[in-house]
């Protein structure tokens, strides 16, 4: 069976108290409507139809060619906004899945049996619910004395009685395509002068349609974002997830709750995070290594065995058994290869350091390609910008570089080269000269005995 699946995103969300649409507000590193988008993916649509309106620009320039693209020009329920979607879907599938855009914490496996469970049912719609002793203003589910599913009743019409009810509509369906459609059309305007998607289920019961109900186990994934509260209890849920993934995986935590690590990222086994260690966008992180406290790791890949301690890391390739920090930073372009050590307040940016190579402390280094087993003393600086460009700095394997050099770039540091302590180098030193003073000048190496 062909599965298509429509995504309703056009509400206001004036409760986030944002200019914002709701939808765009990001989520542990991804904003809400992707996680929708995913799932929705993950369960065997093709490409979800997303239905817009509040914000539409904003959220098609986000979403992209993940989703093709329907608008609801007036707010007048989600039925309607579902019927937005008909031009897109109408005949091109044998099942209907619709589910709405502020709920990141429903999975594609939760989908994925509410399509199955469909697939089974002799009748036109399968519905998600959901125990609970907390409403969140959900509707209740009425059920009929023979236990199948009666009515939808929206909390704000509830009677005292029906708002007892503890099962609850999770507002996650998949329908059969050949009767959504006309079945729509039949759902009567409500006293706001919506036209509500939870009447379809009278509008079944009605034509003597049996309307089939599966149950959530995981209360959390009913959970929808209407305010900045539930975003943070989301991000929370969704973080403990992750986390709880990667233990199972073998990465250490010390404290999960002060871990947070996008999804988007990669650990290997036995590393161990410290806690407020961040790990965000494409990151991989490889086996045995200690990763903070207080360390931020961006779109970069750390090799095994390296130790990072307070420092913030940034589109950068650290080969195995890398040390750094405290207080470093890595910035985009910066390759530390293998057996490099940073010391504390070191920032390196767009330059590799070669194997085995020792960076001091209070150290720049831009713009360089630097050789293996250098040892580059504290407070060096690459001087590569002269105010208009940058120009690069070389340096050959096994070099001294003594501390306070200012390497004032274009500039090559032969291989065995040395500088003196608080040398300003301006010119290419050859290989094995020492230089020394301001401007550097080379000086008679003592004769070998």
């Amino acid at each position: 069976m062909k599965i298509a699946s429509v995504i309703l995103a056009a509400g206001q969300g004036t409760r986030m108290v944002s200019n914002l649409p709701k939808v765009l507000h990001p989520l542990n590193g991804k904003e809400i409507v992707l996680y929708a988008i995913e799932a929705a993916r993950g369960a065997g649509s093709e490409k979800p139809v997303l239905v817009i309106g509040n914000g539409a620009d904003e959220v098609q320039r986000l979403v992209g060619d993940q989703a093709r693209f329907a608008v609801q020009n007036e707010q007048l329920g989600t039925a309607h906004a579902v019927m937005s979607a008909e031009d897109l879907v109408k005949g091109k599938a044998d099942l209907v899945l619709v589910t709405y855009g502020d709920m990141p914490l429903l999975t594609a496996q939760t989908l994925s049996d509410l399509v199955a469970a469909q697939k089974a049912n002799p009748g036109p719609m399968t519905m998600l619910t959901v125990l609970s002793s907390k409403p969140r203003g959900f509707g209740r589910v009425v059920r009929a004395a023979d236990g199948s599913v009666k009515a939808i009743v929206e909390e704000a019409w509830a009677t005292p009685e029906q708002l007892k009810i503890n099962e609850l509509n999770v507002g996650a369906y998949c329908f059969s395509a050949a009767w959504l459609w006309d079945a729509l059309k039949q759902i009567k305007i409500s006293p706001k002068g919506e036209y509500y998607l939870t009447d379809i289920v009278a509008v079944a019961v009605e034509a003597g349609k049996p309307v089939a109900a599966i149950n959530l186990e995981d209360e959390l994934e009913a959970m929808g974002i209407n305010t900045r509260v539930h975003l943070a209890e989301a991000e929370a849920a969704i973080r403990r997830r992750i986390n709880e993934r990667w233990m199972l995986a073998g990465v250490t935590m010390l404290d999960p709750n002060l871990v947070y690590i996008e999804d988007s990222v990669t650990l290997g086994m036995d590393t161990v995070l410290l806690p407020n260690t961040y790990l965000r966008g494409h990151t991989s992180i490889g086996e045995g290594c200690r990763i903070g406290p207080n360390t931020l790791v961006t779109d970069s890949k750390v090799g095994n065995d390296c130790k990072l301690l307070a420092s913030v890391i940034e589109g950068a390739i650290l080969e195995d058994r890398v040390t750094m920090g405290p207080f470093c930073r890595l910035r985009r372009g910066a390759h530390l290869r293998e057996g490099v050590h940073m010391g504390n307040f070191g920032e390196v940016k767009d330059s590799t350091l070669g194997p085995g190579t020792k960076m001091g402390h209070f150290s720049y280094i831009g713009n360089a390609d630097i050789g293996e087993n250098v040892n580059i003393g504290a407070g060096t600086i690459t001087c590569n910008f002269d105010g208009v460009k940058k120009h690069p700095t070389v340096i050959g394997d096994d070099v001294f570089i003594g501390s306070d050099t200012m390497l004032v770039a274009p500039v090559t540091i032969g291989k065995g080269a040395h500088t003196g302590a608080g040398a300003v180098v301006t010119r290419d030193v050859p290989a094995g000269d020492t230089v020394v003073g301001v401007p550097a000048h080379s000086i008679r190496r003592k004769k070998e005995h």
